[in-house]
């Protein structure tokens, strides 16, 4: 939780939905809210558990689904008002669904909850629907600067540092090896930012199955500029541009070549 236990005692309004993403609706229904209920399936890919709060300044309280969901609609709003005893208003978008078997809506809210309900309209850009299934498709299509604008950010996921195959400083380029988990993932080559050790360095990622050498799946951060190689904890990437799709090469000096364009690419874009 981002808050403290004893602040559920002042709050006064809540959103609630699953949030994955933080996008550009979430923001919609965040900002007419005091505090955020995520209700949380176990399944976000786009920013999973705690993470969500990082993208917020709102206190952000967690129910559990498995833990909720045999609650009726009825039964479902009497735990919010228990939960937050001086509440007067919900805010929910246009398709929110509740209680078991979602059989709750708008109506039954408002039938059980005598305070005010505010319903947020469907959010659009560029008559693009905002929704989170909607941004895991663009950026499974490696469409990033789509899903950015659709996020209101640039997607980040987060990874550890890995060994890796051994030969990326003796015959590539020095990388990063990352194990990245629970997050919608593209394909292919990126410029990114990475940040680690409390500072954010410009990069170019790749994320695919390493075809011209092994073929095991893999994500190697290139950094573009001298850096602390002795990295603690966790490293966010932020995707800032596509640059190729991932492909197969003849042999390493050929891939060389390429990696040492795709840098230049980079750090243009960057």
């Amino acid at each position: 939780m981002k808050s403290s236990l004893h602040l559920k005692n002042s709050i006064k309004s809540i959103a609630i939905g699953s949030f994955d993403g933080i996008h550009l609706a979430h923001k919609q229904l965040i900002k007419k809210a005091d505090a955020i209920v995520v209700i949380e399936h176990g399944f976000s890919t786009l920013t999973p558990g705690w993470r969500r709060s990082i993208y917020t300044q709102k206190p952000t309280y967690f129910y559990m689904l498995k833990k909720i969901k045999n609650l009726t609609p009825k039964e479902f709003i009497k735990k919010l008002k228990s939960d937050f005893p001086k509440l007067e208003k919900i805010v929910i978008g246009y398709d929110f669904a509740f209680g078991k078997d979602k059989t709750g809506n708008v109506a039954t809210l408002k039938e059980h909850f005598k305070g005010n309900i505010e319903v947020v309209a469907e959010v659009k850009y560029n008559n693009i629907s905002v929704h989170s299934r909607v941004i895991r498709q663009e950026i499974t299509y490696n469409n990033i600067e789509l899903a950015n604008k659709l996020l209101d950010r640039a997607y980040t996921v987060v990874g550890t540092q890995i060994k890796g195959q051994g030969i990326g400083a003796k015959e590539l380029v020095a990388t990063i090896n990352l194990k990245v988990l629970n997050y919608t993932l593209p394909t292919g080559v990126f410029a990114v930012n990475a940040t680690f050790n409390n500072k954010s360095h410009k990069a170019i990622a790749f994320l695919g199955h390493r075809e011209t050498t092994d073929n095991n799946f893999a994500i190697e951060v290139h950094i573009l500029e001298d850096f602390n190689k002795n990295i603690i904890g966790d490293i966010a990437i932020e995707f800032i541009k596509f640059i190729r799709k991932n492909r197969k090469f003849t042999n390493l000096n050929e891939l060389k070549i390429e990696i040492l364009e795709n840098i230049e690419q980079a750090k243009q874009l960057l």
